[in-house]
Formats: structure tokens, sequence, C-alpha cells
């Protein structure tokens, strides 16, 4: 499943998330994003997270999400980290990505967990996505 990221104010595409490797009967899925690096620092990503992981969970009831991240990427670990996710593990050359071997990072986040943080979180992004007039955005339907 992939959605898109775009601007109210002009429509531009600025980036996706991704629900991949859905498994209904285990309760669990990974999630993707990408961001164009113009707007990097702005909180779109984290806004758009935040949907994607209320969606997974509270309608799909995902019972757990899993993130693989290239240690070398410090703004996605702080993206990550950021929205509860917990570090469950190192894979050494796990990946080979255009020629070069790649370690990545595995992160875990459960429903319950989610649910805690959501609860002890709450002005760090409400229930409505939109509440930011300067930095309005939307999310593309499923593509």
């Amino acid at each position: 499943m992939y959605w898109g990221i775009a601007r109210l104010v002009d429509d531009e595409l600025i980036g996706t998330t991704t629900l991949f490797n859905l498994n209904f009967d285990s309760g669990r899925a990974e999630i993707g994003y990408g961001l164009g690096r113009a707007h990097w620092g702005n909180g779109y990503m984290n806004e758009a997270l935040h949907a994607l992981l209320r969606y997974a969970f509270e309608v799909l009831s995902f019972r757990r999400l899993e993130a693989d991240v290239d240690p070398r990427n410090t703004n996605s670990i702080r993206t990550i980290e950021r929205l509860g996710f917990q570090r469950e593990g190192f894979l050494r050359e796990r990946w080979c990505v255009a020629g070069e071997i790649q370690d990545t990072i595995f992160y875990g986040l459960l429903r319950r967990e989610w649910e805690d943080f959501r609860v002890s979180n709450r002005t760090a992004v409400g229930d409505d996505l939109r509440s930011d007039p300067r930095q309005q955005r939307k999310y593309l339907g499923a593509v």
C-alpha cells in the first residue's frame, strides 16, 4: 500500500509512505517512507507517518509494525524513534544496494506501545493532522 504526501497549497508531491510485506495472519507489516530533500526538517514525515501508523493500527488492526533503517541515516533514525519505535537489532551486511554492502538497524513498534505513546504525546501530533496552516499537506489515496 502506497500513499503520496502532497502540500495542500500547490498539490506538489513531496514524498511517499508505504505499508508492505503485510501479514494479516500474524498482524504485522513493514513501513517505508521517503521525502524530497528540499522538504526535510519541516515535520512533514513525522505527520505522514503518524497518519500511517494510525491507519495500520486502528483501521487494519495490525499488532506490530517494523522498519529497516540505514544506520548512517541519522535523520530517519530520529524520525522513527520519535514515533515510539524501539531498536531491536543491528543486522550486518544485510543489503547490497548499487554494489555497496550495507548494514541495517531493525526497529519495531507494537500496537500497545503506540497507544501508550499517543496518550503520553498528545501534543506532539494531534488527531487533526492538518492543524498547522503554514505547512498544510494532504495524504493521497493508496496507489
